[in-house]
């Protein structure tokens, strides 16, 4: 079974994108930049990969990484935006060694310059739209945006956005804020596509705020909340959402499609992992670069995190990869171009919060 569906063609999304708002974000202590001899490494993380009971893939991966290496894992969790902006901060005292978070943020990062080139081991093996050229930052762990909604109230979940704003859904729909939060950013990105451009997707989503909660920072506060039908519709991406139907039965994952007939679509948001720029352990952040797309890991992506295989030559045919293909099942996926959304995501943003009034 593959790791993850076939990418089919579509036409490419003409915009962009560029400064984010800090994320809340938890932190864990950071290795000491003075003795880069140390054996130990901090990540700097998007959520959605560590368990709040140890039992999830980054969990197991930093147990099983030391256990290895003798190298510890430091590690620093926060929203997508706050990784890049707390590296930002740090330049001139760099802090992390290793950053791991979603399009377009990596590419943020490459572009203010805090990403050094390294091609990990197993790097060659992840297709070139999941990689940057570069060589600044390849995926990880494959993922992608996705809607939830309560299953215990709703017989069957929206089949389109218009769906989305139907009065029942009024105080029981929210999606985490563009911007600020990865897969906030992504529903924006979604309807600009799926209503091919700015005017269209920004009519639709000041439609939408009739029946919009209000913003969010984190889109994990999400799924608990559709779960206990406090939310009937939120957003979400596969991996995190199908990872915590062990401890969130109610919820269900779907995607809408742009109209009546047409096939629902998603795009790729992959966990995608870059060296620091002037990282205190640089080599041993590499051997954990090389750690994470090596053959042994990789396979473990769906069986432990609920994601998928960023390796084109790993194939998962575990429980959890089957549920995921399923979930996949007919769902077109489309290629935004990222270099357009890191250089014009301001301007996006903006024009959604003039007509969300947000």
């Amino acid at each position: 079974m593959p790791s993850h569906p076939p990418r089919r063609p579509s036409r490419p999304l003409l915009a962009g994108a560029a400064a984010l708002t800090l994320a809340g974000s938890l932190t864990a202590c950071g290795a000491s930049a003075a003795d880069p001899n140390a054996k130990e490494i901090t990540v700097y993380s998007a959520d959605g990969l560590k368990s709040e009971k140890g039992d999830g893939f980054y969990d197991k991966v930093f147990k099983d990484f030391q256990k290895q290496t003798g190298i510890k894992v430091n590690y620093v969790e926060s929203g997508s935006g706050a990784a890049v902006q707390r590296l930002a901060r740090e330049r001139t005292n760099t802090k992390a060694d290793v950053l791991i978070t979603l399009p377009p943020f990596i590419q943020q990062a490459d572009g203010k310059g805090l990403l050094d080139t390294y091609r990990p081991q197993g790097s060659d093996q992840v297709a070139a739209a999941d990689k940057d050229p570069g060589g600044k930052w390849v995926s990880v762990v494959n993922n992608y945006f996705c809607f939830i909604y309560n299953k215990k109230e709703l017989a069957k979940p929206p089949a389109t956005w218009q769906d989305l704003t139907d009065h029942r859904f009024a105080g029981k729909l929210q999606y985490s804020t563009p911007g600020v939060a990865g897969d906030g950013t992504a529903v924006l990105i979604k309807a600009l596509h799926d209503f091919g451009g700015q005017g269209p997707a920004m009519d639709f989503l000041k439609k939408l705020q009739a029946n919009n909660v209000g913003p969010s920072s984190s889109t994990g506060q999400l799924a608990p909340k559709t779960d206990k039908g406090e939310l009937l519709i939120a957003n979400g991406d596969v991996q995190m959402n199908y990872a915590n139907t062990k401890t969130m039965p109610n919820q269900g994952i779907f995607f809408p499609a742009a109209k009546p007939g047409a096939r629902p679509t998603t795009f790729s948001l992959p966990y995608a992992a870059g060296l620091v720029k002037d990282a205190p352990h640089a080599d041993s952040a590499r051997k954990f670069l090389d750690y994470l797309l090596s053959k042994p890991v990789q396979e473990e992506v769906s069986a432990i995190g609920g994601g998928f295989a960023a390796r084109k030559d790993v194939k998962l045919t575990d429980a959890n990869a089957a549920a995921l293909a399923k979930i996949m099942n007919g769902v077109d996926i489309f290629e935004p171009d990222w270099n357009d959304i890191d250089k014009n995501l301001d301007t996006y943003v903006n024009a959604w919060r003039t007509a969300t009034g947000s």
